[in-house]
């Protein structure tokens, strides 16, 4: 389901001089929150794995299993809802994640409601990430063409939802005080397939990683070599933004700038 819209999403940057230079910012906790099983993947896995190598600690949550990413309306969304979980923890293991949580939401048809904002909100802060990664809400037309995935948009939304001020507010979801999680702050959002990045990662070390990533998705990818041929010229093309050989771009909101977010960043400042 993910890779479609994710191939659309990532737009040819303008081949030009660096004007910016690298995201330096390490947050030494993270969250991806995702739709679907290989979103995080298309998404940004590369930048998952740099700072994983890092020395950051990441996990990742999918909304949904991806029951209807599949061409066969026979098939058993069942038996493909489980291997498709099985893919994206090979997947995440490929990348370094401390683990995987799925949420178990209908594919096509995830709604920003109460009910996923409370499950995301005990993911949060259960582990309690300094960070979370969520595809950008207000991609609703990539700027290349195409149109962002109904679940994308609102895993998107349920995500900067459950980060403020669900979270953070000890008084949502008291349940969950009471039974042991507090509210936690999350300090910094990265969107991924946005119009308006304004951070770029280098992940020249790791862009291998995420094409490994990928190829454990093998139930959604029909043509490797020319998927792989396109991520690694998308990849440069965001690269020649800050002089790398490949980056991956992000749109930051800073929530808490009150403090270094890892070991060893530099300045919150991208």
């Amino acid at each position: 389901m993910g890779h479609h819209a994710a191939q659309q999403s990532m737009t040819e940057a303008e081949p030009a001089s660096p004007a910016a230079r690298p995201h330096a910012t390490r947050p030494a906790r993270f969250m991806v929150i995702a739709a679907h099983p290989d979103d995080a993947d298309f998404g940004p896995a590369a930048t998952a794995a740099r700072w994983i190598d890092e020395g950051s600690v990441g996990w990742l949550v999918c909304c949904t299993s991806g029951d209807q990413g599949g061409e066969d309306p026979d098939g058993d969304p069942f038996e493909l809802a489980e291997l498709r979980e099985t893919e994206q923890r090979a997947a995440a293991d490929i990348i370094g994640y401390a683990g995987v949580s799925f949420l178990h939401a209908p594919d096509g048809a995830l709604v920003n409601d109460l009910a996923l904002r409370e499950l995301l909100v005990t993911e949060i802060r259960t582990f309690r990430p300094d960070a979370v990664l969520a595809t950008d809400p207000e991609t609703i037309f990539h700027g290349g063409g195409g149109i962002n995935h109904t679940d994308h948009r609102a895993a998107g939304m349920a995500a900067v939802d459950a980060v403020y001020p669900a979270a953070r507010n000890p008084m949502a979801f008291p349940n969950l005080a009471r039974s042991g999680l507090g509210a936690h702050r999350v300090r910094r959002l990265y969107l991924f397939w946005s119009n308006d990045a304004d951070a770029w990662v280098d992940v020249s070390t790791t862009l291998e990683r995420k094409l490994a990533a990928l190829r454990a998705h093998a139930s959604q990818i029909s043509d490797r070599e020319g998927l792989e041929a396109r991520i690694r010229e998308w990849a440069a093309d965001e690269g020649r933004r800050i002089g790398a050989a490949a980056a991956e771009g992000l749109r930051t909101v800073v929530l808490d700038d009150d403090e270094i977010e890892g070991p060893g960043a530099e300045s919150l400042e991208a």
